[in-house]
C-alpha cells in the first residue's frame, strides 16, 4: 500500500485523515495541538504521530503528502513536500497568490510529481452528472451559470468569503465550461471584521460570451449550496441541500417571439431528477489522487486546473479591493 503522511487533523483535516486510513496506510499524522497528536496516537497506533512536518517528509518510505492545515500554510507546506520528492495533495487553495501557485506547479511538472488540490466538488457524482449533460449538448448552447452559496456561519478570520466558499464554486465554473474568464469583477462588505469579507457577489466573463455569476455569504437566512447551468434547450439545477434530487433537469426554454404581445413564448417540457450515486466525494477524491501516485501525474490536467482557480480568485480579490 502507498505510505502517505498526513498533516492537519483539525476541521476538515480528520474528514482527510480518516480517507487516507481507510485508502493507504497512513504512515504519519502531522499536527501543533497535543490534544490532536494524542488523540490520533490512540486511533491509529501503527502511525507516527509528530508534531514535525519535516520529521514526517525526511522518510524515504513515505511516497505521498496530504495536507488539510489552515489556508495561509498551504503554499508552504505543499512547496517543501515537493522538494522533499513527495507527491502532494493539498486542501483548497494550496496558494494565495497566482506567483505561489505557478511556482507549485512548476516545481511539480519539473520533478514529475502529482500536485492535486482539494477541488471536492469535481468528484461529487451530482456535479458529474451536471458535467454530462453540458458536455453532452443535451443542454444546448451554455448561456450562463451561476452558484449561491450562503449559510449564516462559519466565519473566518484567517480568510474572506470568496476564498473560502468562493474557491468550490468558482472550481465547478471553470470545470463546466472548459475556459478561463476574460473578465471578474467582484463586489464585497466586511460588517463583522474589518478587511474580511463575509459577504460577495462575483460575476465572470469568458471568451466564448458564456457568463457566470457566484453569491458567496456568511450572513444569510438559508444555508444554500446550489448550482444553476442555463441552456438553451434545458436548464439544470445541483442542490447540495437536496437529499433524494441533487440534480433536476428541466426541458424549458425560450421557443419564438408571440405575435400578438411582441412577448417571447416558451417552451415547457418535463421535469426530472436523474438517479444520483451516493459515493463519498472525499473518498472519490483521494482515490484518484492515489491511482495518480501509482500511474503518474500524466498532463498536470490537476494542477494546471488549481492554477487557473487560483488566477481567477487572484482577479476576483484585484477587483474587490479596488471596488472598496
Amino acid at each position: 500500500m502507498i505510505r502517505v503522511a498526513h498533516a492537519g487533523v483539525g476541521g476538515w483535516g480528520r474528514n482527510v485523515a480518516r480517507v487516507v486510513g481507510e485508502l493507504a496506510e497512513l504512515a504519519w499524522v502531522c499536527d501543533l495541538d497535543d490534544a490532536r497528536r494524542d488523540e490520533y496516537a490512540k486511533r491509529y497506533p501503527d502511525a507516527r504521530i509528530t508534531a514535525s512536518f519535516e520529521e514526517a517528509l525526511a522518510d524515504d518510505s513515505v511516497a505521498a503528502v496530504t495536507i488539510a492545515t489552515p489556508v495561509p500554510t498551504h503554499y508552504a507546506l505543499a512547496k517543501q513536500a515537493l522538494e522533499a520528492g513527495k507527491h502532494v495533495f493539498v486542501e483548497k487553495p494550496p496558494a494565495m497568490r497566482s506567483e505561489e501557485m505557478e511556482e507549485l506547479v512548476a516545481l511539480a511538472e519539473q520533478r514529475d510529481l502529482v500536485l492535486m488540490p482539494g477541488h471536492l466538488l469535481l468528484y461529487h457524482p451530482g456535479l458529474g452528472r451536471v458535467k454530462e449533460l453540458v458536455d453532452s449538448g443535451e443542454l444546448g448552447e451554455v448561456a450562463c451559470v451561476y452558484g449561491n452559496r450562503q449559510n449564516l456561519g462559519v466565519i473566518r478570520s484567517n480568510e474572506n468569503a470568496l476564498w473560502s466558499l468562493g474557491v468550490h464554486d468558482l472550481s465547478v465554473i471553470l470545470w463546466l465550461l472548459g475556459e478561463e474568464p476574460s473578465e471578474a469583477v467582484a463586489y464585497g462588505m466586511d460588517y463583522l471584521q474589518e478587511g474580511i469579507e463575509d459577504v460577495v457577489f462575483c460575476f465572470l466573463r469568458f471568451p466564448s460570451g458564456k457568463v457566470a455569476h457566484m453569491h458567496l455569504s456568511w450572513l444569510d437566512p438559508h444555508k444554500m449550496r446550489k448550482m444553476t447551468v442555463v441552456g438553451r434547450e434545458k436548464m439544470v439545477v445541483f442542490d447540495d441541500m437536496e437529499l433524494e434530487r441533487k440534480v433536476t433537469v428541466y426541458e424549458k426554454g425560450p421557443w419564438e417571439p408571440a405575435e400578438s404581445y411582441g412577448e417571447w413564448r416558451t417552451r415547457t417540457g418535463d421535469i426530472y431528477s436523474p438517479k444520483i450515486a451516493n459515493d463519498e466525494p472525499l473518498r472519490l477524491e483521494l482515490q484518484h489522487f492515489l491511482t495518480l501516485v501509482e500511474e503518474g501525474p500524466g498532463d498536470h490536467r490537476e494542477a494546471r486546473d488549481g492554477l487557473a482557480v487560483v488566477r481567477a480568485l487572484d482577479r476576483l480579490t484585484e477587483s474587490l479591493r479596488d471596488g472598496r
